[in-house]
């Protein structure tokens, strides 16, 4: 960070109120705003978390797994492969499981540290961070880049804004590439755009996402956030006293001032904040911190950083803006009672929910039986006389064999004496994550039973692990002789 000069002129004060005579606009003209570039333990944890996140998104689609790629959502096969485990249509219940946890850990990170997920995580400060980074490598730092925005039109400024743009719609495209890339097989994928040879939807969604990247990370920024994003609007109904937030220490800071270095702030009346407006600066959204918790606030801590990096410069104790809770604020609490006050009812709620339906789904991926049944009456052939003394019906059976590798099932039917399967060659084989479908002729002595219909059961069990089985329900009807 650049030297700051902690005796600048303060910004302004806001005008006199309303009174009611004057016009007051209905909406409110942007402002552009130019973050500064701030260093801190903060924006290390952040710059972390814009790596993980990347590798994540960029890299998973290129890793294999059984001859295969290790994540792919094949939606025109109805089969999504995450690695080892492959869900078809019928493991909605698992997409369910997994929307629960992600709100659920949204509500118990947002009551314990506040908007932690906007901060670090969200896709939207991401990359914003990322086109911001590529701004100011090439456009230069803070001041350098609103001397260029101001200045007239030249070879030199067009140079850059192309540069800029140029890189910005690069990534951009390859962010919607990848995006595709997780539903339809990647390598694939890029011989076929190579060649220009995409299906019209591939065109579409690579184009797509990719301009709603440039869009919302590279012009419309901090807009996102503070006006298209509902967890903003709903965010304060999860905070409760003790919620952990960036604050302004108000007590400690106030009255505010510019001096110098070596003045002494007791003696010339003056709390610690000098007035720098670095902790605005640096904002994203450009909002002023010292004015207290403000939903555009997105919880990134750069204000915590800069001002960190002041208080060291003028020689003051650190965290005028810290996280902090309302409660510790107000009542002076010390870290540990602070971290105390973390494990409070609403978070331990959260996080016995959280850990029971994580345990829960687990355990039942863990024994989710890779063998999956359909099974259904033929509704145009309910029942009829195969031979003499002999009654048959028909079924429709669709055999799912979800696990990678070949197996082999055999069908028994259960419930009525002779009942038995006609003209089924068995073993049944079911190839690796594939679906078979036949027609089952079940038969058996018209007089096995009273006419009318009777309850049987066909199981279908894997020929070499007798654990994978089923049993599925259906009835046999026997006509009135």
């Amino acid at each position: 960070m650049t030297e700051v000069d902690v005796r600048a002129k303060p910004t302004a004060p806001p005008g006199p109120p309303d009174d009611g005579g004057t016009e007051v606009a209905l909406y409110e003209i942007r402002r552009k705003i130019y973050p500064r570039a701030v260093t801190g333990t903060f924006r290390t944890w952040r710059v972390a978390f814009v790596i993980l996140t990347q590798l994540v998104y960029y890299g998973l689609p290129w890793l294999t797994w059984n001859d295969r790629q290790a994540v792919l959502f094949d939606l025109a096969a109805r089969k999504f492969y995450i690695f080892g485990i492959v869900f078809w249509p019928q493991d909605v219940i698992y997409l369910s499981v997994l929307l629960i946890l992600a709100a659920f850990a949204l509500f118990l990170f947002t009551a314990v540290a506040g908007r932690l997920w906007c901060g670090y995580a969200c896709p939207q400060t991401v990359y914003t961070d990322i086109f911001l980074w590529i701004e100011r490598k090439i456009e230069g730092e803070r001041v350098a880049r609103m001397r260029l925005d101001a200045e007239p039109a030249s070879a030199r400024k067009l140079a850059k804004k192309a540069a800029k743009h140029g890189v910005w719609i690069a990534l951009a495209l390859w962010t919607g590439y990848t995006f595709v890339g997780y539903f339809t097989p990647i390598r694939d994928l890029g011989i076929r755009a190579i060649t220009w040879n995409l299906g019209g939807w591939e065109t579409f969604w690579v184009f797509f996402y990719g301009f709603a990247t440039y869009g919302n990370a590279g012009w419309m920024r901090e807009q996102v956030c503070k006006y298209m994003c509902p967890y903003a609007r709903f965010q304060s109904v999860m905070f409760d006293r003790d919620t952990l937030i960036i604050a302004y220490d108000a007590k400690r800071g106030e009255p505010r001032g510019s001096r110098s270095r070596k003045a002494d702030p007791k003696a010339a009346g003056l709390g610690s904040c000098v007035d720098c407006n670095i902790c605005v600066q640096v904002c994203p959204t450009g909002i002023d911190i010292r004015r207290g918790l403000q939903y555009e606030c997105i919880g990134c801590a750069a204000c915590i950083d800069g001002c960190d990096q002041v208080m060291d410069k003028m020689g003051y104790p650190r965290g005028l803006i810290r996280y902090a809770s309302s409660n510790a604020l107000e009542q002076g609490l010390t870290p540990a009672q602070i971290r105390a006050r973390v494990f409070r009812p609403r978070t331990l709620v959260y996080t016995s929910l959280l850990l029971a339906v994580t345990v829960a789904a687990g355990v039942s991926l863990a024994l989710k039986n890779p063998l999956k049944v359909d099974l259904a009456r033929d509704r145009g052939a309910l029942a009829r006389e195969a031979r003499p003394g002999v009654v048959e019906n028909v079924y429709r059976v669709q055999i799912m064999n979800t696990a990678e590798a070949p197996r082999e099932y055999r069908l028994t039917p259960e419930g009525l004496p002779g009942l038995a399967i006609a003209g089924l060659a068995q073993p049944v084989k079911v190839d690796a994550a594939s679906a078979k479908l036949f027609a089952l002729r079940l038969e058996a002595p018209a007089e096995a039973a009273a006419p009318g219909t009777h309850k049987v059961e066909i199981v279908i069990e894997d020929t070499q692990d007798p654990n994978v089985r089923r049993r599925e329900d259906t009835t046999f009807i026997l006509p009135q002789p």
